[in-house]
């Protein structure tokens, strides 16, 4: 988030903010990759899984990379803004992009589900003679085909 939110800035002229926001990016990138390599080396049924190296895993590591090295190279070019000693805080509420949520409701329940139409489906009071027997299969009996007789002439062309 710290990654994307530091693009965000530096498209907005914030140089040193987007700077700060990339470094506390990689500081997060850094303890994500060892808690991965850490995940992976650990014994157990999950232990085919790599998550360090993972295609969006290994790009995240890149783009936070050349993303910084970026805005250090246009913030001593260009804008010459102080970094803050504080990372900026995130924007937690999206206000753009996303539609609100419609909280769920279950329907009202129909008049004919009574307790006594539910205790009809208890599974256990079926009856006991009713087990499905397998019919013997009915023997297959051959059909003779016809004669057929390759012919040259079929009327077809091939242009």
């Amino acid at each position: 988030a710290y990654c994307y939110h530091g693009q965000t800035l530096l498209a907005s002229d914030k140089c040193g903010e987007a700077i700060r926001s990339l470094q506390e990016s990689e500081k997060f990138f850094a303890k994500a990759e060892a808690l991965c390599k850490e995940y992976g080396e650990t014994k157990g049924p999950g232990t085919t899984a790599k998550p360090s190296g993972h295609l969006f895993f290994r790009k995240l590591g890149s783009l936070i990379k050349s993303t910084l090295e970026k805005c250090q190279r246009e913030n001593g070019f260009i804008y010459f803004q102080k970094v803050p000693a504080e990372a900026p805080q995130l924007e937690l509420k999206a206000n753009y992009g996303l539609v609100e949520p419609v909280p769920f409701e279950f329907p009202a329940l129909n008049a004919h589900w009574t307790p006594e139409t539910l205790a009809a489906f208890d599974l256990t009071k079926r009856p006991k003679d009713d087990t499905a027997k397998p019919k013997p299969d009915e023997e297959v009996k051959p059909l003779k085909e016809p004669d057929i007789k390759p012919q040259k002439d079929s009327g077809c062309q091939i242009s």
